[in-house]
């Protein structure tokens, strides 16, 4: 008796900033090239301070973190995600979140800059972490990416007069 055995999905961190998007729209290709299914995690923490706001106002940090990842899905499928696409959003910091989910994938993308931070860095904290302690392959996608991703090489050039 043969057992089949699921692949392991592509797991996309997302944040909601361009990076995010970037990455997971660069995922999707990927995961569509290796027919692997794709899984996008939003994460949502309490704040540590509230500012006052009118008690009556029904405002989570689950629900900033759900329209959040629905937006991003919007804006990196056009309205359409990719057949065997699931999204999640999880109570969590993101890198523990995302290092968690590590265990379970074939690999983990994340965009390089997230919201916040210091613009200057090459990284930012959560795709630091993750390329350091991940449990599978991490792709941190720098933005703009390629526009596509394909199974051929590139072809080197011959200088002229060469063979």
């Amino acid at each position: 008796m043969t057992d089949i055995v699921e692949p392991l999905p592509i797991v996309v961190g997302v944040d909601g900033s361009a990076a995010s998007v970037e990455a997971l729209s660069y995922a999707a290709r990927i995961a569509a090239a290796l027919d692997v299914p794709l899984a996008a995690v939003t994460t949502w923490t309490y704040p540590v301070m509230l500012d006052p706001f009118d008690p009556g106002t029904e405002w989570s940090p689950k629900m900033d973190a759900q329209r959040c990842l629905l937006d991003a899905v919007r804006a990196a499928f056009q309205g359409s995600p990719p057949e065997h696409f699931s999204q999640s959003v999880v109570p969590g910091r993101a890198a523990e979140v995302l290092i968690e989910q590590s265990d379970r994938a074939s690999m983990l993308v994340v965009g390089s800059r997230g919201h916040g931070g210091f613009a200057g860095l090459l990284l930012g904290s959560v795709s630091a972490a993750c390329a350091a302690h991940a449990r599978c392959p991490v792709l941190v996608v720098h933005t703009p990416m390629p526009p596509a991703v394909t199974s051929e090489a590139p072809r080197a050039s011959t200088p002229p007069g060469r063979r």
